[in-house]
C-alpha cells in the first residue's frame, strides 16, 4: 500500500489542481483513459477543429445569394482528421510524459481506479493507494441505448467518430441534443446525407422555447430530420452499410446508412469508482453529491478531504465549469481554513451547429415561473440580426437576440442568440449578468461601434424598456 498526499483521479481539469505548491508532497496522478481528459481528446476542443472547416465548406452553398458564385469540390476528411489530432495526440503524450517523467513527486497510474473506504483505493492491476485529500475529476461517458445491432463496428459516439478513415456518404444521428447537432452539421457541410432520428417533436429542448423552435425549423432544411422517431434496430447489410429500422408517425421504415452516430446523451463515471465502497451520496442523476465548496457529501454532510469537480459531479457538462471547479479545488486544498464557493450563478453555454447558438440564464418558461414566484414584472426582447446593418450586409433571416429581465431593475434574467459567432455576442451579456450591470446602463453607457453585428446586442437591450427615466408600460 502507498500512501499520497494527493490522489487526483482523472487527468482533464483535475490535473490543473497540481500547482507548485505540491512540489514537496507526494501526489498521485490515476486515470485509466487518454490522458488530458474528454475536452482535449474527444470533446469541445477537436470538435470545434472540425466545425471550424465546416463552416467553410458551407460558405459556398451560401454566398449565391449575396452575388458571389463559389463552389465546393472536395474536403480531405483525413487530411482535416490529421491535422487535428496531429496536435492533440501530441499535447495528451506531451502532458502525460511531463507528469510521468519529469515531477519526481508525481505518480502516474495509466489505469482505472476504484474505491475501498473513503480515503482507500485500488487500482485495476490491484496496487492499493491511501491519501490525505482525494480530488474526484473522473468525468463522463456516452450512453447506449438499448437498440439489436448497437455494438456493430458501424456505430461510434462522439468519442470515437472523429478518427473514422473515411468521410461517410449516409450518416444517421440519434438524438437531439448539442451533441447531435454540431455533428449533423459538420457532416452535412463537408457532403454526407445526414438523417437524425429524434425522439421528442423538437431539437436542443434544453433551450429556450425559441431558440429550440427556430432551429429546429433550420436544421429541417439541412439535413433529413425525422422528429418523433425512434431506431428499433440495426442489422448489418452483406456490403457493409446498416440498414436502421426507424419508427415515426408515419409508421415502420427501413434507411440504409454507412455510420450510426449515437448523440443521446452523457453520464457521469460514478459507476465505474464503486462509490457505494465510501458511502459517498450521489444525486438522482447518479453523479456525485458536493456542497458548494466541492467538498463530497456522505449521508448530506462534507467528507473531510473528498472533493470532486467537472462531469463526475457537475449538473453543467461544461469545460469552462469544470475549470472553474478546479480553481475553486486548487484553493480550498491550500486554504482549509479559508474555503471559497464555486459560482455556477451565470454559467453561459454555446452550439457550434449551424447557426451557432449561446445562452445564459434562464428560459422564457423559467423566468416567468421566477418572475411570477417573485413579484417581478418581466419584460422579454426579441431582436433580429437582419434589424441592423451588419444584418443587411449579410442577407441575415435566421438571427437573432432574445433577452428576458427585471423591468423594475433592469436585470437581466436570461439572454439567448442565435446566428453568426452567437457565442462571441453573448459574452457582454454574460458579463453585465456576473457585475450586476443593468440592461439600460449596459446600453447607453458605452460606445458600440457601428456598423458592427453587436449593435443587434444593445438594440435588444434598449427594446427592453428599461430605461428608469421612461414611464411609458411597452408590452
Amino acid at each position: 500500500m502507498t500512501h499520497y498526499d494527493l490522489a487526483i483521479i482523472g487527468s482533464g481539469s483535475g490535473n490543473s489542481v497540481i500547482t507548485p505548491e505540491w512540489d514537496d508532497r507526494k501526489v498521485a496522478v490515476i486515470d485509466g483513459g487518454t490522458f488530458g481528459g474528454t475536452c482535449l481528446n474527444v470533446g469541445c476542443i477537436p470538435t470545434k477543429m472540425f466545425v471550424y472547416p465546416a463552416q467553410l465548406a458551407a460558405q459556398a452553398s451560401e454566398a449565391a445569394r449575396l452575388g458571389v458564385d463559389s463552389r465546393l469540390e472536395g474536403v480531405r476528411w483525413r487530411e482535416i482528421r490529421d491535422r487535428i489530432f496531429g496536435r492533440i495526440d501530441s499535447i495528451s503524450e506531451g502532458g502525460k510524459r511531463y507528469r510521468d517523467e519529469e515531477l519526481e513527486n508525481v505518480t502516474l497510474y495509466s489505469e482505472f481506479v476504484r474505491f475501498t473506504g473513503p480515503h482507500r483505493l485500488e487500482t485495476a492491476s490491484g496496487a492499493e493507494i491511501t491519501a490525505d485529500q482525494i480530488v474526484i475529476a473522473a468525468g463522463s461517458r456516452p450512453v447506449l441505448p438499448d437498440i439489436p445491432g448497437i455494438d456493430l463496428p458501424q456505430v461510434h459516439t462522439s468519442d470515437t467518430v472523429m478518427r473514422v478513415e473515411e468521410l461517410p456518404e449516409r450518416v444517421l444521428i440519434l438524438g437531439g441534443g448539442y451533441i447531435a447537432a454540431e455533428f449533423g452539421f459538420v457532416f452535412s457541410a463537408f457532403g454526407s446525407r445526414v438523417t437524425m432520428a429524434v425522439r421528442s417533436g423538437a431539437l436542443l429542448r434544453a433551450q429556450d422555447e425559441t431558440v429550440s423552435e427556430r432551429f429546429t425549423e433550420a436544421a429541417a432544411g439541412q439535413w433529413d430530420l425525422r422528429l418523433n422517431t425512434t431506431v428499433q434496430s440495426l442489422v448489418e447489410n452483406p456490403d457493409g452499410s446498416v440498414r436502421a429500422m426507424l419508427s415515426g408517425p408515419a409508421g415502420a421504415s427501413a434507411l440504409d446508412v454507412d455510420l450510426i452516430l449515437v448523440a443521446t446523451g452523457r453520464v457521469p463515471n460514478t459507476d465505474r469508482l464503486d462509490t457505494a465502497a465510501a458511502g459517498f451520496d450521489l444525486e438522482p442523476d447518479r453523479r456525485l453529491a458536493v456542497d458548494e465548496y466541492q467538498r463530497v457529501l456522505s449521508q448530506g454532510e462534507p467528507v473531510p478531504g473528498i472533493w470532486a469537480l467537472g462531469d463526475v459531479s457537475s449538473e453543467h457538462q461544461l469545460k469552462h465549469v469544470a475549470n472553474l471547479e478546479a480553481r475553486t479545488v486548487t484553493h480550498n486544498l491550500l486554504h482549509p481554513d479559508d474555503l471559497q464557493a464555486a459560482s455556477h450563478r451565470f454559467v453561459p453555454a454555446a452550439v457550434f451547429s449551424h447557426p451557432q447558438i449561446a445562452s445564459v440564464g434562464l428560459t422564457e418558461a423559467q423566468a416567468r415561473a421566477y418572475a411570477l414566484e417573485h413579484g417581478m414584472d418581466l419584460v422579454m426582447a426579441v431582436q433580429e440580426y437582419g434589424s441592423t446593418a451588419y444584418g443587411w450586409a449579410m442577407e441575415d433571416v435566421t438571427g437573432f437576440v432574445k433577452l428576458l429581465a427585471d423591468r423594475t431593475s433592469g436585470r437581466l434574467l436570461g439572454a439567448h442568440i442565435m446566428g453568426h459567432e452567437a457565442s462571441m455576442l453573448l459574452q457582454p451579456l454574460v458579463q453585465a449578468m456576473a457585475f450586476d450591470l443593468d440592461a439600460y446602463t449596459m446600453a447607453r453607457g458605452q460606445y458600440w461601434i457601428h456598423p458592427a453585428l453587436t449593435e443587434v446586442v444593445e438594440n435588444a437591450l434598449l427594446s427592453l424598456g428599461t430605461d428608469p427615466q421612461d414611464t411609458t408600460l411597452r408590452a
